[in-house]
């Protein structure tokens, strides 16, 4: 069996982070993201996007801590979410991670593959590829190595667990909205709209 999941890279600020509760995770881990997800665990997603697009803001930062830690996030052109779409054989436990640069701002390129035929690569270091092969992928855990472990699934698989997927973040987004209304009220519409971006979904569902 394999299994699909959208995970994101945590970060976050050095001299750490008292502007909302987040839950515990090891800086540079994955978290998984879905309709599950704690108030806590969607405030160390937020806290990890607005940290990734700390610096690509445009204009002027708000004079209060708040406005200043989210300010890149809600003005940079293209929001980025560090991670990617994790996959695993759950029978011979291979996982096919994203790699470094890698984000979820671009996890539609899987599209190109499943349905253009094409190749795609997922970050670097590692360097995983998916690759269409007729009616099957591979994924290629890392392409620069040889004998990588290697996942093969058909076609029309990958194209149900990324409507899965696709699922998953729209959940994640309207939890995100409504964490938004409770702990940025003042930013909140655009924080979805930010969020929606980075995450490459519809920006109303």
């Amino acid at each position: 069996m394999v299994a699909m999941q959208a995970v994101l890279e945590v970060h976050m600020p050095d001299d750490g982070f008292a502007l909302w509760p987040v839950a515990g995770a090891e800086p540079y881990a994955f978290l998984p993201l879905g309709g599950g997800l704690t108030s806590a665990e969607v405030g160390t997603a937020v806290m990890s996007v607005a940290h990734c697009n700390a610096g690509a803001g445009e204009g002027p930062e708000p004079a209060e801590p708040l406005g200043v830690f989210l300010h890149g996030l809600l003005t940079a052109e293209v929001p980025v979410a560090l991670g990617g779409l994790r996959v695993t054989d759950t029978v011979t436990g291979v996982t096919f991670r994203p790699g470094c640069c890698e984000g979820l701002e671009e996890w539609r390129t899987w599209f190109d593959v499943v349905d253009g035929g094409g190749t795609a690569g997922f970050g670097h270091d590692p360097w995983p590829l998916a690759e269409r092969l007729g009616d099957i992928v591979r994924l290629t855990v890392d392409c620069e190595q040889d004998g990588s472990p290697l996942i093969e699934l058909p076609v029309a698989e990958l194209r149900r667990l990324l409507a899965d997927v696709e699922r998953e973040l729209g959940d994640v987004l309207r939890l995100m909205r409504t964490w938004a209304g409770r702990y940025a009220p003042g930013q909140a519409a655009g924080l979805g709209a930010a969020l929606a971006q980075a995450l490459e979904m519809p920006e109303q569902r």
